[in-house]
């Protein structure tokens, strides 16, 4: 497929996006019936998948060896726009024949016959660009969460995941195929987690805008840009800036134009088991409760946001109160004991962190009981251990993941299994910590209406709702209506 038919694929969805109106948001939201069709049923008999890999540095380099010990991988082209950044030279060494690229439109356009999927581990503004053009051309794609940068962008991309159901969409929240996922699934089928009214969810580690200057009155200098490097798509659709190495190496998840803050981060990996299962959609009520050095380029110090979701069907009302920042700790419910830290965690590009008096989790709070949980794939615990001494008798056996996240996304591109984070699933999480960031970013308390998917109260934060300014020029196609 070529740049015209991409841009005329786009331009079918427009009527269905157009406006984020609530019809559109049902449209969304429909169940599209599917069934395999003979190319797929061949397909699930092969024993690899034929996979690009775009952002090969820091996490991509865990990304590929994660995928690798599957057995179930093929890498046929590298992408990465910073090659020769040393960060990027273990795994060119490790396929010095497979085809290497600095542009991802230039893989997709030239190679695109070479592979049936791609992963994608990228800063966050050029998450959507890339998903989008890899949903165009046909291929499965895993990608790094946070999904995308702004609520528009996972509207779009929704829309496109449903306008492919042959293609197997991930996001990269590898606890959404670990044991908490099922735990929770079976305790809720058991009855065990039932009417939740709140939950409390927290990281409060060490972040790299920490030292920052909040008094700032621009962004970074322009240094000298490293030699062969793609700054141009590093940029993507976002607003130009000159190079400068403090939006490189994992430094753009601190900015507003680049990145998502602690609560894209990590609350993918906190928050998905609760959002999904008690179906909580998009929240009524944004508000940001407290806030530790606010400015206008980078995230706060710490902030304290609260999240209110309507009730659903039986289920009552939740409000969910996140708590990041050094200084800001959570309240701890008695009987909540000590914080225990997962060792399963996969380390990151953030720089040695020391463990937190608090370690990222959170606190589920229902009618009867309290649960205590961590991060990722971190199980529940009953607090405090009397109740749960008491109730032990009457948990559910919880069955054991049959794939981990990697695996079960290349079983999907086979059709064998069903991807446990697929873009319709994700994309409203995403959509949530989309409106907590504007709300970081304002300052204030909004109010939203799912329906219309629009703030009641706030035309700043609307205009926000899309990133607030237009793409930058050559990269309309991608959001083209």
């Amino acid at each position: 497929m070529d740049r015209r038919h991409f841009l005329k694929d786009l331009g079918l969805m427009s009527a269905g996006v157009a406006g984020l109106t609530l019809g559109g948001a049902q449209n969304l939201n429909a169940a599209t019936p599917y069934m395999m069709t003979s190319r797929e049923a061949a397909e699930a008999k092969k024993d690899k998948v034929k996979v690009a890999f775009i952002g090969i540095g820091n996490r991509g380099e865990q990304d590929i060896e994660d995928f690798l010990r599957t057995g179930k991988v093929e890498v046929t082209a590298l992408c990465d726009v910073d090659l020769d950044g040393k960060q990027c030279q273990k795994i060119l060494g490790k396929f010095p024949e497979v085809k290497r690229y600095r542009d991802f439109r230039e893989l997709f356009e030239k190679a695109s016959g070479d592979f049936e999927a791609v992963v994608v581990a990228v800063p966050d503004h050029t998450h959507f660009p890339i998903a989008m053009m890899a949903l165009a051309h046909g291929k499965h794609i895993y990608l790094e969460k946070p999904m995308v940068r702004t609520f528009h962008e996972a509207e779009l991309l929704m829309q496109m995941a449903r306008r492919h159901p042959e293609l197997a969409t991930q996001v990269g929240n590898q606890g959404h195929s670990e044991a908490n996922y099922f735990q929770f699934k079976a305790w809720q089928e058991a009855g065990i987690i039932k009417d939740v009214t709140a939950v409390t969810a927290h990281m409060n580690n060490s972040r790299r805008w920490h030292s920052f200057d909040p008094n700032m009155k621009h962004m970074p200098e322009a240094e000298t840009l490293p030699a062969g490097m793609d700054w141009d798509t590093w940029l993507g659709a976002s607003p130009w800036h000159d190079y400068s190495p403090r939006y490189h190496q994992g430094e753009w998840r601190s900015w507003y134009d680049f990145g998502m803050g602690v609560l894209g981060d990590w609350g993918a990996h906190i928050l998905d088991t609760v959002h999904e299962f008690l179906d909580l959609g998009l929240p009524y009520e944004v508000t940001l409760l407290y806030q530790k050095a606010h400015n206008d380029f980078f995230y706060p110090y710490s902030s304290t946001i609260l999240f209110r979701f309507g009730p659903r069907g039986s289920m009552p009302p939740v409000d969910i109160t996140w708590y990041d920042g050094l200084d800001n700790l959570p309240p701890l419910p008695e009987g909540y004991g000590g914080s225990k830290y997962n060792p399963n965690i996969p380390s990151t590009n953030q720089g040695a962190t020391p463990q937190a008096r608090l370690n990222p989790g959170k606190i589920i709070y229902t009618r009867d009981l309290i649960f205590k949980g961590g991060s990722h794939g971190s199980t529940l615990s009953i607090i405090p251990e009397e109740k749960a001494r008491e109730m032990a008798s009457r948990l559910p056996e919880v069955p054991k993941s049959p794939s981990n996240h990697q695996e079960n996304f290349l079983l999907a591109c086979m059709g064998q299994e069903k991807t446990r984070s697929p873009f319709e699933v994700n994309g409203v999480l995403s959509q949530v910590f989309c409106l907590g960031v504007i709300a970081q970013r304002l300052n204030t308390q909004l109010f939203f209406d799912p329906r219309t998917k629009q703030f009641t109260n706030n035309a700043f934060a609307n205009a926000l709702l899309a990133g607030g300014l237009p793409p930058r020029k050559g990269w309309e196609e991608f959001y083209r209506l």
